[in-house]
C-alpha cells in the first residue's frame, strides 16, 4: 500500500475489485476511465481482495487522469471462517476498515456484491459514506443455476456459491444504489432485498467504436463471433452453420470449450473456413469490428453481453439465438434471432448475405437501438449524474 494519505480537499473514490484484473488485462478488456467516469476524482483508490498485482500502466488507463493508489488485502479463506461466518470475518473486514479509514473516501463503489460488497458494506456502515454496488451477472442464474448438488465433483463448489448468498444479501440491503447492467440483472437485487437500482449498461470503449460505413459484402463475406468459450456460449452450431457455406468466420475469444470447438471445426469440414483468435485486445477489437460483413453469437445467459453491444454500436448485423431467458435489451427486431442450430444459423446468414437491403436495414436497426441505450458517452454521464447524486459535493 502506499503511504500518501489522501488530503481532504481530494475528491476520492475507494473502488474494491474480486476480480484478478491481470486476467481481465491479458483479454484486452481495459476501457479508459472505467473506475472514473468523467474524470470525477482527483484520487483512485483500488482496493483488491486478492493478491494479483497487474500491471499499473494497464490500470492506469482506467482511472484516466487520476492519481492510482492501489492496495491489496490477503484471500479471506472459506474453510478457516467455517463458510465465511461473519462472527469469524472481523478481523479481515477490519483490515479493510483500516485502509478505508486511511484513504478517507467521498464514496464506495464495489464492482460484484460477494467479498468486496461485503467489505463496502462494512466501510459504509463504519464510516458513513454512501456505497454503490454493480452488478455484472446475475448467481442464481449464471452460477448457482448451473452448478448441481451432486455429483460429489460439484458438491463444494455449490456449497460455496449458497453460503455467498449471505454476503451477497448484505451488500445489496447496504447499498445506495445497485448498478444492474441489465434488467434482470435489476430483478436479481430486488429479490435480496435492494432498496434502490438503476439500470446502467456496462460503460464500452469510447473511442474506438466506429460506424460501419458500407454493407458491400467481402469476397468472401466476413462472419465475426466474440465471446467466452464456455458451455453457456458455445458457438459450435456457428462454426457448423459455415461449413458449406462462401464464408470465413472468425472467432474470438478462449475458455474451457476451445480445443473441442477446433475438433468440431475439423470434424465438420469448416477448418479452413474459421480462424481461431484466443485474445485480442479490445481496442484492436472495436476497431476491427467494421470490418466484418455480420456479427453471429450464442448465449444461453440472461442480459446482453458487452461482445454484443459493441457490434451493435458500429452498426454491425447481429445474429443470436431464440433459447434464452428473457432479456428485453435483446428482445427487439434490432437483431435477428435464430434456432441454436446448424440450420438456424445457417438460413440466418445465408438470407442476411443474398439480400442487401435486408442485411443494412438490420444493421441500421441495431446501431440506432443500441446508441439509444449504450452509447459509451451517456452512460459515461449516467454515472457521473449518479456519483454527484450521492456526493453533492462532486
Amino acid at each position: 500500500m502506499q503511504s500518501r494519505t489522501t488530503t481532504l480537499q481530494s475528491k476520492t473514490i475507494l473502488v474494491i475489485i474480486d476480480d484478478v484484473l491481470s486476467a481481465l488485462i491479458r483479454k484486452g478488456e481495459i476501457t479508459d476511465r472505467y473506475y472514473n467516469p468523467g474524470e470525477l476524482f482527483d484520487d483512485v483508490h483500488i482496493l483488491m481482495t486478492n493478491d494479483d498485482r497487474p500491471d499499473r500502466a494497464d490500470v492506469q488507463r482506467m482511472v484516466g487522469h487520476a492519481t492510482l493508489y492501489v492496495h491489496h488485502l490477503p484471500p479471506l479463506s472459506f474453510k478457516r471462517t467455517l463458510g465465511w461466518q461473519r462472527s469469524l470475518t472481523r478481523s479481515w473486514l477490519d483490515l479493510g476498515l483500516n485502509i478505508a479509514r486511511q484513504v478517507r473516501p467521498l464514496i464506495v463503489r464495489t464492482y460484484g456484491n460477494c467479498l468486496g460488497g461485503f467489505l463496502g458494506a462494512h466501510i459504509k456502515k463504519q464510516l458513513g459514506i454512501p456505497l454503490v454496488v454493480s452488478l455484472h451477472t446475475d448467481p442464481d442464474e449464471s452460477q448457482r443455476g448451473r452448478t448441481p448438488w451432486w455429483p460429489p465433483s460439484s458438491l463444494t463448489r455449490r456449497v460455496r456459491l449458497e453460503r455467498r448468498k449471505t454476503l451477497e444479501r448484505v451488500a445489496l440491503t447496504a447499498a445506495d444504489c445497485v448498478i444492474a447492467v441489465c434488467e434482470p440483472y435489476g430483478e436479481y437485487a430486488i429479490r435480496y432485498g435492494t432498496h434502490r437500482v438503476q439500470v446502467i449498461p456496462n460503460v464500452l470503449n469510447p473511442d474506438h467504436l466506429h460506424r460501419k460505413t458500407s454493407y458491400d459484402l467481402h469476397s468472401p463475406p466476413r462472419i465475426v463471433s466474440v465471446g467466452r468459450q464456455i458451455s453457456g456460449k458455445n458457438p459450435e452450431n456457428l462454426i457448423r452453420a459455415v461449413a458449406d457455406l462462401p464464408v470465413v468466420l472468425t472467432l474470438v475469444g478462449d475458455g474451457e470449450l476451445h480445443e473441442h470447438l477446433r475438433q468440431v471445426a475439423t470434424h465438420s469440414g469448416a477448418l479452413d473456413r474459421v480462424t481461431f483468435l484466443r485474445a485480442v485486445g479490445n481496442d484492436e477489437l472495436c476497431e476491427m469490428l467494421s470490418d466484418f460483413d455480420i456479427f453471429a453469437v450464442h448465449c444461453s445467459y440472461s442480459g446482453i453481453p458487452k461482445a454484443v453491444i459493441e457490434p451493435l454500436l458500429v452498426g454491425l448485423p447481429v445474429v443470436i439465438n431464440r433459447e434464452r431467458p428473457r432479456t428485453p435489451e435483446l428482445d427487439g427486431d434490432w437483431v435477428l434471432a435464430v434456432h441454436d442450430t446448424r440450420l438456424g444459423y445457417r438460413q440466418a446468414l445465408l438470407d442476411l448475405i443474398q439480400q442487401h437491403q435486408v442485411r443494412a436495414a438490420l444493421g441500421a436497426r441495431g446501431y440506432d437501438y443500441a446508441h439509444r441505450h449504450f452509447s459509451p458517452q451517456k452512460v459515461e454521464q449516467q454515472l457521473v449524474n449518479l456519483y454527484r447524486e450521492l456526493v453533492p459535493s462532486l
